[in-house]
């Protein structure tokens, strides 16, 4: 006789919305999240968050979604993670994935969920996001680069055993279009190491920053702005490190079909702009980044991204911890989906007190993960050190392929 699947669980507000359906899909738990934008002119869930959901479907067998007539209301039941295997969707392996023009979040947006469920995947994730509304810079809506992704937030993985077979593309850079919509660049994932259980880690020595990295990248401009936004950013950081190297990449712009109502006209440049993206990395491989973007009214010289960008990436690395702010969701649930053992990592506290970790914190407790220890680092640093224990969920497609 088949058990009665379990109730769902329920939360209110789009807050952390891509982290809850993830921890759904993971743990098997269905979620009926409420709320969504009522008091808004177009209440509901927005084009994003729509086309997220249409990402979840096409690496997943079985999921079944409901949205209410007004799009306030949503009752997710997950499925299996079947990634990019033949007949699920993906074509000669590839699941080509469109973001709708309009689209005001960078494509880090569905990345960084899409890489906390590539490891537990049935088969390698194989994925090509590509149409309008795809922005590889970083937003001002809190969105990383492509290039942070790759650079601060894949090689963390390693950490927990997951490091062969692992690509992130930029096949066409963009930069936020006018309202800060659109970018119609593309990009492509390619994570093939599924393991059964992620290993436990113990994160607890920070080192001392021995390198740091970088590119700046410009979309549709002159070349000289990627120039000038390298100079003034080691003007900052050569003072405390020399070995900074940043790298140039010059674009251009990502052309859109003339619209339909003028379908004989000229084709639309968009995504035009420029942008830095710097990596600091400890002898011990603690990792810490930094991105800025010019904004889509423009007005903004490239010494300013330049400078800006080498400060807030000092910021990040004066908040201490063996994890940036950017990364801890990613290593604590991964910490949190792991094996039954103890595992640890040291933050710091402006890092752990976030609004975005401590709600973090109370959804994975909601999905059944043990409840975080926490104590002082000791010593004259700022940081703590946060004890998770492993669920030991695993990759159930593994579990029975």
């Amino acid at each position: 006789m088949a058990t009665a699947p379990p109730p769902p669980l329920r939360f209110t507000s789009q807050k952390a919305l891509t982290h809850r359906l993830v921890l759904s899909t993971l743990t098997g738990r269905p979620v009926h999240i409420s709320e969504i934008r009522p008091s808004s002119l177009s209440p509901g869930l927005v084009n994003h968050e729509i086309s997220f959901l249409r990402l979840l479907e096409a690496v997943t067998n079985g999921s079944v979604m409901q949205i209410s007539y007004t799009g306030t209301d949503l009752l997710y039941c997950p499925g299996l993670i079947t990634g990019s295997a033949a007949g699920m969707g993906a074509g000669s392996g590839v699941i080509r994935h469109e973001l709708p023009e309009g689209c005001i979040r960078g494509v880090s947006y569905f990345l960084l969920p899409l890489c906390l469920l590539a490891p537990f995947s049935k088969a390698p994730v194989n994925v090509l996001f590509t149409g309008p509304g795809v922005i590889t810079s970083a937003t001002s809506k809190g969105d990383i680069s492509v290039d942070s992704v790759r650079t601060a937030i894949l090689p963390l993985y390693e950490q927990f055993g997951i490091s062969s077979k692992l690509e992130l593309r930029i096949l066409r850079r963009s930069c936020p279009g006018p309202g800060g919509k659109s970018g119609a660049g593309e990009v492509q994932l390619m994570f093939g190491h599924q393991v059964r259980l992620p290993k436990t880690i113990h994160l607890l020595n920070t080192g001392r920053v021995k390198r740091i990295r970088g590119v700046a990248y410009c979309v549709g401009v002159s070349a000289s702005n990627n120039a000038r936004m390298i100079d003034c950013a080691r003007s900052v950081l050569n003072p405390f490190i020399g070995d900074t190297y940043i790298f140039s990449d010059v674009s251009s712009a990502p052309l859109l079909p003339p619209p339909d109502k003028a379908p004989n006209g000229p084709k639309r440049k968009i995504g035009i702009g420029f942008g830095l993206s710097l990596v600091a990395e400890s002898s011990t491989g603690s990792l810490y980044s930094a991105d800025i973007a010019s904004p889509p009214s423009g007005g903004q010289p490239p010494e300013d991204i330049g400078r800006r960008c080498a400060y807030q990436l000092l910021e990040a690395i004066s908040l201490g911890g063996c994890v940036s702010v950017e990364a801890v969701p990613t290593v604590l649930i991964l910490m949190a989906m792991g094996s039954e053992d103890v595992g640890r990592v040291h933050l710091g506290k402006g890092v752990f007190g976030s609004q975005e970790v401590i709600g973090l914190g109370r959804d994975l407790r909601r999905f059944g993960a043990s409840a975080w220890g926490i104590r002082d680092a000791g010593g004259q640093t700022e940081e703590i050190v946060v004890s998770v224990v492993g669920r030991g969920v695993g990759n159930v497609g593994r579990k029975i392929a």
